[in-house]
């Protein structure tokens, strides 16, 4: 599509939305385009801006040209098998929870799905509590098919899929076609429903919408089903059609039933922790957590040394064992702030030290610190800041560490080594965590290709599915023609056949002309006066004809007659019959309109005897 011609297409949309309340940008461009044109070439349009034009001075066009975007191709009980699946595992499960059953049939059309639907359910509970459980809610934007839907009224053909015991249960018949019971009819609601616009129905138990997201865009899709997600109970089901996957939307929905197209709701609880997980992790309450849990992780609770972690704020996050023998902390200190705490002064002032390891991001170390122990006894520490620094670079908080170097440079040795190892061990794992980010990348950027891969097949298969569906509209449309065909076939027939029944039992020669002067009729009473037979003279020039009768006498008074001024005439003329009597005609014309109103010509002809002598033979 050009530029110029994509241009005008998007204003047609916006005119639609504007005018009429529908919008239709939600929908896939191919789809629309292929619809759209070929209404624009049935009327002789080869442009969309002259069909803009169009459609502002003739609003009748709207319904015909809506009617051919929503290709409504449905049927009762279609893909069987799924709707086998849906009766004997779906069904049982949702009526076997107490209270009303709500069900949304989406993109209804004519109403097949909705009444199948109503079907299943009525056998499952019995007419009585059907009636007293079930609602079902059936909806779509095309309101002419909805009329149909709502008088639910369909031919033996239309119910052609419903078994000849279902249909004497559930359908009455009605001046030779088949109408829903009146009695069941009555649990269900039709309405206008805007899949891109309007509100979701809520707490439904099942939701059925086949083969329609395949008209819409991956984003329009993502937007619908987020809806769905909404109106479906926690333990709801949604059905969808054959051509319709989920494959990239798990976050919301798990197949049940990957083949029948059966997919369960993903909960509300779930999904809300994947989103703050994935989605964002940055908000106040899971970002707060995260970071809890990963300076935990940046701490090793097994250090043979007491310590003390605190975050960025001065919050007291977490103290060691040895660390609360020593200074004699509780649980209670923590998410204490560190100022609040003897501990922020003594044995040396924590605060400058803290600022400073933030500030320079590097451990800051304070040797030689004693500190005097209840009992009167004093221990030497080496108190050291390190700051717990983030992959991005940010300062998650601090570690406290206080060693005891009372026992002299053993320990000390023992400290360097700790916490060599300790360095050793940080950078294998930082290294390690590098590697495993590279793994990941490369891994993502497989799982990307894949997606697009899978998005691309299922593009392709709704537009494939898309297509079958016009095939299959533009079949009904031809059956239908074919149809209307037969029967003015069988009328033009039933009326020859009237019509030669009639000219020949007359006892006059009757000839029909046309405006080409083309014999069509010659009958048998004509054919006995002149010698030649029906299947002889039938589409040849009467003038043409080899006859004993003087035609060009008659030529004028027939031209006049078939230009309707007369629309009757008659003369007498001399002949020859097919004996070769001499015989007096008397010839008649009448004008005879035809459907293409240029007219034919009835020519009655009538040998006059004399009187008191038989015929002559």
């Amino acid at each position: 599509m050009s530029r110029e011609v994509d241009h005008h297409f998007e204003d047609l949309l916006d005119y639609l939305k504007d005018t009429r309340g529908f919008d239709f940008r939600g929908y896939k461009r191919a789809t629309l385009s292929r619809r759209i044109t070929k209404r624009c070439t049935e009327i002789g349009f080869d442009n969309i801006r002259d069909y803009v034009d169009y459609l502002e001075v003739h609003p009748e066009e709207f319904a015909i040209l809506f009617d051919r975007i929503l290709i409504n191709v449905t049927e009762f009980f279609r893909d069987k098998p799924a709707w086998d699946h849906l009766a004997a595992q779906v069904v049982p499960e949702i009526i076997g929870r107490d209270g009303p059953i709500r069900i949304w049939s989406t993109g209804t059309a004519s109403g097949e799905e909705a009444y199948s639907a109503a079907i299943v359910f009525c056998d499952a509970l019995s007419t009585k509590y059907f009636l007293d459980r079930v609602k079902i809610y059936a909806t779509d934007v095309d309101e002419h098919a909805l009329a149909k839907a709502r008088a639910g009224v369909y031919s033996a053909e239309e119910l052609g899929s419903v078994e000849v015991e279902v249909r004497a249960r559930y359908f009455e018949p009605q001046n030779g076609r088949f109408a829903f019971r009146p009695d069941l009819r009555r649990a269900l609601i039709f309405g206008v429903h805007d899949l891109m616009r309007d509100a979701p129905i809520s707490r439904l138990d099942l939701l059925i919408c086949r083969n329609t997201l395949i008209y819409f865009t991956a984003e329009a899709q993502e937007r619908i089903l987020s809806r769905f997600h909404y109106g479906l109970k926690d333990d709801g089901y949604l059905f969808l059609g054959r051509a319709e996957m989920l494959l990239t939307h798990s976050a919301l929905f798990v197949p049940a039933e990957l083949k029948q197209r059966i997919f369960t709701k993903v909960p509300r609880r779930d999904l809300r922790d994947r989103i703050d997980a994935v989605a964002a992790p940055g908000t106040a309450e899971t970002g707060e957590a995260d970071r809890k849990l990963r300076i935990r992780e940046l701490v090793d609770d097994t250090a043979p040394f007491a310590q003390v972690v605190v975050d960025r704020a001065g919050t007291v996050l977490l103290v060691n064992q040895l660390a609360r023998a020593l200074f004699n902390l509780g649980s209670g200190d923590l998410g204490r702030p560190l100022k609040d705490l003897s501990l922020s002064y003594r044995p040396v002032d924590l605060r400058s030290p803290l600022d400073q390891s933030f500030i320079e991001r590097r451990t800051i170390t304070i040797s030689g610190v004693q500190y005097a122990l209840p009992d009167g006894s004093v221990k030497d520490l080496d108190v050291q800041v390190a700051p717990l620094i983030e992959q991005d670079g940010t300062v998650a908080g601090a570690a406290l560490s206080f060693v005891d170097v009372t026992y002299g440079a053993e320990l000390r040795s023992q400290l360097e080594r700790l916490r060599s190892d300790l360095e050793t061990a940080n950078e294998e794992l930082q290294s390690a965590n590098e590697e495993l980010e590279t793994t990941n990348e490369e891994l993502q950027s497989t799982i990307d290709e894949l997606e697009t891969t899978n998005e691309e097949l299922q593009s392709t298969n709704e537009e494939l599915e898309t297509m079958n569906e016009e095939l299959e509209s533009t079949n009904s449309e031809l059956q239908s023609i074919n149809h209307d065909l037969h029967e003015r076939t069988d009328e033009v027939e039933r009326l020859n056949v009237l019509l030669h029944s009639i000219t020949g039992n007359i006892p006059l020669g009757a000839v029909v002309m046309n405006a080409s002067l083309m014999v069509t009729v010659w009958n048998e009473r004509a054919a006995d006066l002149w010698g030649l037979r029906s299947d002889e003279v039938v589409g040849r020039s009467f003038f043409d004809l080899d006859i004993g009768l003087r035609k060009e006498q008659i030529r004028n008074m027939i031209g006049a007659v078939l230009s309707g001024k007369p629309a009757h005439d008659e003369m007498l003329v001399e002949a020859v019959n097919r004996r070769g009597n001499r015989i007096r005609c008397r010839v008649r014309a009448s004008f005879f309109p035809d459907r293409a109103q240029s007219g034919a010509v009835v020519l009655i002809m009538e040998e006059i005897k004399p009187e008191g002598k038989a015929p002559s033979d």
